[in-house]
């Protein structure tokens, strides 16, 4: 029993190290070197933040993708051809993971240092294009501290949505903010509602393996208000409205 105790601490005094000191492990799949081949053919480049850890793929991004199709359509419409770019927060390995967290909670202080060099870049690179920064929840904070450390004369644009409540937002024409009209209890930091839905978690985590749907633990917490639809007055309106303004 001893050592299994000395085992622990030492286990937490070293993961704690490590999460204060350990470096910084960001994903190489953003490349802005690579964008400018990519985009060669598109007149709008859109970077797609997805929420919770910001490792899901574009096309199983069911909670956000639809949105950033339905913008696309909307650019179409206006004559503009537009490419989606994910960007991967996460890398998908422990050291990635605990990285993550600690930038996290550093209120993204350092990738998005990372993400406002290479949009600069691109802005630099490609002054015929615009460039769309999308994001969901954690993905939207992300947006949003990046967009408070890009130029304002570069044609980079933000739609930042459900943004969680400790995140400090900037005021700025090229940023669209989101948070169903006050209904989202995450945005709002409704504290009793959202720990209500972080107790529920477990219990619709282990249903939905009863059922079949191995549905993720991250995706069982539902805070109320936290889900956008497009058709929803809150939602599609106020992102052609911006887009109309900034487009058109």
């Amino acid at each position: 029993m001893k050592k299994l105790k000395q085992f622990i601490l030492v286990s937490v005094v070293f993961g704690g190290l490590f999460f204060l000191f350990g470096s910084e492990v960001v994903p190489e799949n953003f490349q802005p070197q690579e964008i400018l081949d990519i985009a060669a053919n598109s007149d709008v480049i859109i970077i797609f933040n997805s929420g919770g850890w910001g490792d899901t793929p574009f096309e199983k991004a069911e909670d956000f993708a639809p949105i950033v199709e339905e913008i696309q359509k909307t650019l179409n419409s206006y004559g503009y051809d537009s490419i989606v770019i994910p960007y991967q927060r996460t890398k998908n390995t422990l050291p990635g993971k605990i990285a993550s967290a600690k930038d996290f909670l550093n209120f993204f202080n350092f990738s998005s240092d990372t993400l406002a060099e290479d949009l600069e870049f691109l802005a630099e690179s490609l002054p015929d294009k615009k460039i769309i920064l999308a994001g969901l929840s954690a993905g939207g904070a992300l947006v949003e501290e990046t967009m408070a450390k890009i130029s304002e004369e570069a044609q980079v644009y933000a739609v930042a949505v459900g943004i969680p409540f400790w995140q400090k937002t900037t005021e700025s024409e090229n940023i669209l903010l989101l948070d169903n009209n006050g209904k989202d209890t995450l945005s709002a930091g409704e504290i009793k509602s959202l720990l209500f839905s972080l107790v529920k978690a477990p219990f619709r985590w282990i249903f939905s393996k009863i059922n079949g749907q191995n549905l993720p633990l991250a995706l069982a917490f539902q805070a109320p208000g936290h889900k956008y639809l497009w058709d929803l007055p809150e939602v599609g309106p106020k992102i052609i409205s911006f887009l109309e303004e900034k487009f058109r």
